[in-house]
């Protein structure tokens, strides 16, 4: 089986668009059919002939292309002329158009009526044959109405009822605003496929003959790349000689410059400051943080929002109910009533309400009211350096009554240090050769891990020249949450909380009153044993966030509940968030236990958020309503397990996010009023002989025009 991407062209409404995959999937040999419409993109696995794919979409109405060309960025009337004087359709229909401009002119020669009818009847079939063809397609061959059959009957239907000019109005509408619509979604592609464009297509490498411009795709890893000053850097990777300073705000959204010397990583898509750097590559191409940016933010599109999946099926029954209602208007009043059925010089007939229902029944406007305004939200944060992995998570973040915070590396810096080191035959001091023994015992207990106080057990056990005094443990188990343990010279040795020795080990009461003083005193404690024997502990302390009393109180201000969950110790935790003012703190928290209060904290408050650095609480991020992590742009784990990340280690992107999430909504509900407020009204005055045909037109295919601009408007979003 294989997959096939197909570039489209002629995708103006949403509903109608879906007419190809209902199609191609009846197709033999087509195993699935997905349409991105945002991005004009039809993916088809299988093993049909690609050749007979094209030819059934070019049946249904639409233009397969080899590759989408370049669109505008911004919206212009010179872009709009241009997408308008290459519209194949219109091109194909003009001499039909100015035909049945022309026949408007028979009645003044004396014309007969019938005569006149044929004639504009032929010029009526040139000037929109393409449309008809394709809404007779759609309806006989996958038995769908869209807006293409709807307006074949109502074109048809106003030269019948002598309004030939209304007519070639609605032809001419249909085709401008298809434009337009055209051109509207050429410059949201090209504002929401962007990141893609962000790392350079090439690089250059340095090889063993010098240096030479390569495809990144023909980059491996360990490859050795030059970024000069000013351009972006093509891969991940290390510095390997050179220093300067990074923009890294198209990744992160920070706008201050990041100092980078040799060591140090850099990420593709980032912008090279005044130096020139090598580069050793350690992703490929398909690895990179801006393809996987590019990736979550285009597989967010598929995870639809709640308010979007109820209009999906809306729509579903809505353009059945109208064709009915349309045909009822018709039959009724004139069958059982005796009203007129044509129109007379006292107003318009049924027949001619009836087609203005019909220019109404297409559920286009509605249908892309929601998806367009998410897709422009997603965008719109991905250029913060806030990736959300689907609209429902951007839709409801706003929603959220209760955002719990891990501690260390989310509250704090989660860069530790340690302050204490106490051995209990210590006798000279923390610098004794029993204190520097415990230390290298507990370095080499933490020497594979990746949390923010084992990494500060292992830079003191650094400075203090005792990092090499132990080979790194072997077997390593976590303790669930309370610590790890491992052999060390072939000797079981555990390293972990106060509460953990207390139940397994005899803490010496000298040593145990020691380690309650430190904690009393903000410190986090880790107590070392090898064997049964307690070898002492260690007392560590984080600064915290100097963002984050301002961040907690921004969402208090949202109406939110503030909480912190953590398994350090009750005074630190305390501590903590009395600096930053938070409602209440949960301390000693085992990570069952945390999902446990996550749980109650749910059904006490309602919707509940998790803010983490995804160390060791994606347990926790994964059991809240909406998990979000920081520093995606360092931490894969984050960017995997995490529902919104926060590509900056910064928690002053939360309140931005939910900003976001709340305009998004508001821009929501602007569209489904528009849509269904427009439509409705016109339906009203339709009924009542109110709406020249032209009108209904313009609030069909104008309103869709409409909710679309207004969607994008999201792409702008600015924080107050």
């Amino acid at each position: 089986m294989k997959s096939i991407v197909i570039p489209l062209q002629g995708l103006d409404c949403v509903d109608c668009a879906r007419v190809i995959e209902t199609s191609l999937k009846r197709m033999s040999g087509v195993r699935d059919a997905r349409l991105d419409f945002t991005r004009a993109e039809l993916t088809v696995e299988g093993d049909a002939d690609p050749e007979l794919l094209r030819e059934r979409i070019r049946q249904l109405g639409f233009t397969p292309l080899e590759a989408h060309a370049p669109a505008s960025r911004s919206l212009t009337f010179a872009g709009f002329w241009k997408t308008l004087s290459t519209d194949r359709s219109l091109r194909a229909t003009l001499p039909g158009l100015f035909l049945l401009l022309g026949s408007l002119f028979l009645p003044r020669l004396d014309v007969n009526g019938a005569w006149r009818i044929v004639l504009q009847l032929a010029a009526l079939l040139a000037a929109g044959f393409p449309i008809f063809r394709s809404g007779l397609r759609s309806l006989f061959l996958d038995r769908k109405l869209t807006i293409n059959f709807l307006l074949t009957l109502a074109v048809i239907g106003a030269v019948v009822i002598n309004e030939t000019p209304e007519a070639f109005v609605i032809l001419i509408l249909f085709h401008l605003s298809e434009a337009m619509e055209t051109y509207t979604n050429d410059h949201a592609r090209a504002v929401l496929t962007e990141f893609a464009d962000l790392a350079p297509k090439t690089a250059v490498r340095v090889g063993e003959s010098g240096e030479e411009t390569v495809p990144i795709e023909s980059l491996a890893l360990e490859d050795v790349v030059i970024v000069r000053a000013g351009e972006r850097f093509p891969m991940d990777g290390v510095i390997v000689e050179g220093n300067s300073e990074i923009n890294q705000a198209p990744i992160t959204g920070e706008s201050r410059l990041i100092p980078k010397q040799a060591g140090d990583p850099v990420i593709s898509g980032t912008i090279n400051g005044q130096g020139v750097l090598k580069v050793r590559v350690t992703a490929l191409a398909q690895d990179t943080t801006v393809q996987r940016i590019v990736n979550l933010v285009l597989d967010a599109r598929a995870v639809k929002a709640r308010q979007e999946k109820f209009i999906d099926r809306f729509a579903a029954v809505y353009t059945p109910l109208v064709v009915a209602a349309a045909v009822l208007t018709a039959l009724v009043p004139t069958l059982l009533f005796g009203q007129p059925l044509w129109n007379s010089p006292g107003g318009y007939g049924w027949l001619h309400r009836a087609l203005s229902l019909l220019m109404i029944g297409c559920p286009c406007a509605l249908i892309v009211s929601t998806p367009v305004t998410i897709i422009s939200g997603l965008t719109r944060a991905a250029r913060a350096g806030v990736i959300f992995k689907g609209g429902v998570y951007l839709e409801s973040l706003s929603r959220s009554k209760l955002a719990a915070f891990d501690k260390t590396g989310t509250l704090t810096l989660g860069k530790p240090v340690i302050l204490t080191v106490k051995a209990v035959d210590c006798k000279g001091g923390e610098q004794c050769e029993p204190c520097n023994d415990l230390l290298a015992l507990a370095s080499s207990l933490e020497y594979y891990s990746t949390h923010p106080l084992g990494q500060a057990v292992v830079n003191a056990a650094q400075e203090r020249s005792v990092h090499t005094r132990y080979r790194p443990a072997e077997q390593l188990e976590l303790l669930n949450g309370r610590g790890q343990q491992g052999y060390v010279n072939g000797k079981m040795a555990t390293v972990g909380s106060l509460p953990l020795f207390d139940a397994e080990h005899q803490v010496p009461a000298e040593l145990r009153q020691e380690t309650l003083a430190a904690e009393s005193q903000g410190q986090t404690t880790m107590l070392v044993c090898d064997g049964k024997r307690v070898r002492g502990f260690l007392g560590a302390q984080d600064g915290v966030r100097p963002e984050a009393q301002a961040v907690v109180a921004a969402l208090k201000q949202r109406g939110m509940h503030t909480v912190m969950l953590t398994g350090d110790n009750a005074e630190t935790a305390e501590q903590v968030a009395g600096l930053v003012g938070l409602d209440e703190s949960h301390a000693g928290l085992l990570p069952e236990e945390k999902y446990k209060l996550l749980g109650e904290l749910k059904q006490k408050y309602g919707q509940v958020l998790m803010v983490g650095d995804g160390s060791n609480d994606s347990p926790a991020l994964a059991s809240a309503d909406i998990g979000i992590g920081m520093g995606g742009a360092g931490n894969a784990q984050v960017l995997e397990t995490a529902d919104v990340v926060l590509m900056q280690d910064d928690l002053n992107q939360l309140p931005f996010a939910f900003d976001l999430s709340r305009y998004v909504n508001r821009l929501i509900r602007q569209n489904i009023s528009i849509s269904l407020g427009v439509k409705v009204t016109v339906a009203v005055l339709a009924l009542f002989g109110l709406t020249p045909l032209w009108v209904a037109v313009l609030a069909d295919i104008g309103i869709t025009l409409i909710v679309t601009l207004n969607g994008m408007r999201a792409i702008g979003f600015q924080p107050a």
